[in-house]
């Protein structure tokens, strides 16, 4: 569903316009955000919906679909694809980046805590990797969230019950295994989507698949207004 919001449109274009040029990604936002006057919720729509196209570009080369990880090593970071799972199931508003991997745009992951919603996107989650199965599954969670080490303990033994080979650990800095993982890693993570050599939107993808596609958002490309 695209924002039909002028004042959004013209704003994310303006933001779009100045990355494309080279400018920084804060001080860009900042100028923009304080040019239309936007509240920090917009600014925070706009941070996780518009990239350059450069930035876009480079991530899409690295995209691939769900059916493709059979016999392939995935690593999933944990709480990104959880928390954009539970947001759809939940209706709550996501947004379809420039780069084309959908993000939650809550903000609660400081907040983060396991709930019933919790249990459903597992559930979603298994049933898609064991009729995909890939090769193998690192499923790495952020330990200092709440219950990461309790929620790593529960997807280990679910794990095991599915016989879905691999493995879920909950660890300090989770960015510095995916960074460096050979295989494929499961994110919408801007920084970590930057560095992998191969991704998939797994969240995204399972959301399509279910017919939960009526809360994601997308900011559409029009002509920027700056420079008139």
């Amino acid at each position: 569903m695209t924002i039909k919001h002028p004042l959004l449109q013209e704003a994310a274009c303006d933001f779009r316009y100045l990355l494309n040029r080279g400018y920084p990604r804060k001080g860009a936002l900042e100028l923009v955000g304080n040019r239309y006057q936007l509240t920090l919720d917009e600014r925070h729509l706009l941070h996780r919906g518009v990239f350059s196209e450069e930035d876009s570009q480079r991530r899409r080369t690295k995209k691939i679909s769900f059916h493709r990880l059979r016999n392939r090593d995935l690593a999933i970071d944990g709480h990104n694809v959880l928390m954009t799972l539970e947001a759809g199931l939940s209706g709550r508003r996501l947004i379809c980046g420039d780069d084309g991997f959908i993000r939650d745009i809550s903000g609660v992951s400081g907040n983060y805590r396991k709930s019933n919603v919790t249990e459903e996107a597992l559930q979603l989650l298994f049933h898609a990797l064991k009729r995909i199965r890939p090769r193998h599954i690192l499923f790495l969670l952020d330990a200092p969230i709440s219950g990461s080490g309790s929620l790593a303990s529960e997807i280990r033994k679910q794990m095991k019950q599915e016989a879905i080979s691999g493995d879920a650990q909950a660890i300090k800095v989770p960015e510095r295994i995916l960074h460096e993982f050979p295989g494929v890693v499961a994110t919408s993570d801007s920084a970590i989507l930057d560095r992998a050599k191969m991704a998939v939107d797994l969240a995204g993808d399972l959301l399509k698949q279910k017919g939960l596609w009526n809360t994601v958002l997308s900011l559409e490309k029009r002509k920027t207004s700056l420079g008139k």
